[in-house]
């Protein structure tokens, strides 16, 4: 049979590699550590394996750890020691997150991100200040003006402690203005800020919300959050963000919405993030548990995609164990 054009031809060993369209690398991933002023000893995230929360006193040993796979940037998350409505210990000078930016930058080469939002240190659990009364309404949603000063408040008190980008995440109208001008005023200009452009309210997050102790003590998200409906929207929101000085653009989850992840590469010059949630990486621990998927292979499948989407940098639990094996 005359068929000049086979494609197979490209598949043979020594071919395959020069010709593979996109590829992995460690400096790619973005690992999350979660540092817990409440404990001294790591304690084991049980719906996550393989993952840990750190005691201050071994974050460093922890960043290490991570070094020593080859990748090279962490994003810190906070247990705070005490809890209340407006989330106080986010942006106090000896909040977990600063104290422990302050360790790992003076100790380690690693590029130090920190997570900007209020959830894990609010006594409801709410990613802002709560409209009055709140817990009895079944609409409820937080005060998004009032909380913005909150939120750069805490990207101050992070830079300050010697954080290298600051990422906010609480999809707050407004957010990268108040946190770029906060910065600015505060002479923190040249820190770039990693904003949630894109973040869904998810059924994908609960793995995480054991790990930061964050999950709502009443009502949900939806009201802050995006409507996994919604994919023109995510354009809107991802434009506010660009316009108000991100510097890098962020979907979260990131396999349930790899349409958009194209979407944000294909209208934006800026670098794009994607996170690859703690409820993906659940879902192939636990598949693999039951031998019905090789896990390495794949969690590799899955950082590939998000990566051919167009993510240019990938926040994931698999970071370590995927650099490993590059």
């Amino acid at each position: 049979m005359d068929l000049p054009n086979r494609p197979r031809r490209l598949r043979r060993d020594g071919v395959r590699g020069l010709v593979s369209e996109t590829s992995l690398d460690p400096s790619d991933f973005v690992a999350p550590v979660f540092v817990d002023a409440t404990t001294d000893e790591r304690v084991p995230i049980e719906s996550m394996p393989g993952h840990e929360r750190v005691p201050l006193d071994e974050a460093v040993a922890r960043v290490e750890e991570v070094l020593e796979t080859g990748v090279e940037a962490v994003m810190l998350f906070g247990i705070p020691e005490s809890k209340d409505e407006r989330g106080t210990r986010a942006y106090a000078e000896s909040g977990v997150v600063q104290e422990a930016t302050r360790k790992i930058t003076s100790e380690t080469d690693a590029y130090v991100i920190t997570d900007i939002c209020l959830c894990e240190y609010t006594s409801h659990g709410h990613c802002g200040v709560l409209e009055a009364d709140a817990s009895d309404d079944p609409d409820l949603t937080v005060e998004n003006d009032e909380t913005l000063d909150l939120l750069a408040k805490t990207a101050v008190s992070h830079a300050e402690a010697g954080a290298e980008m600051v990422a906010p995440s609480s999809m707050t109208d407004g957010m990268v203005a108040a946190i770029r001008e906060g910065l600015d005023d505060a002479g923190f200009s040249d820190v770039p800020i990693m904003s949630y452009a894109a973040k869904y309210e998810s059924a994908f997050y609960g793995p995480f919300r054991d790990a930061a102790d964050g999950a709502p003590a009443f009502g949900d998200r939806r009201h802050y959050q995006m409507d996994p409906a919604n994919r023109r929207e995510a354009m809107r929101e991802v434009e506010l963000d660009a316009e108000q000085g991100a510097d890098v653009l962020m979907v979260k989850p990131a396999l349930p919405y790899l349409d958009v992840v194209a979407d944000v590469r294909r209208n934006f010059d800026h670098p794009v993030a994607a996170y690859n949630v703690s409820g993906e990486y659940a879902m192939l621990h636990a598949a693999g548990e039951q031998g019905w998927l090789d896990v390495e292979a794949t969690a590799r499948e899955s950082l590939l995609s998000i990566k051919r989407a167009g993510a240019d940098l990938i926040v994931t639990y698999f970071a370590e164990s995927v650099a490993e094996s590059l």
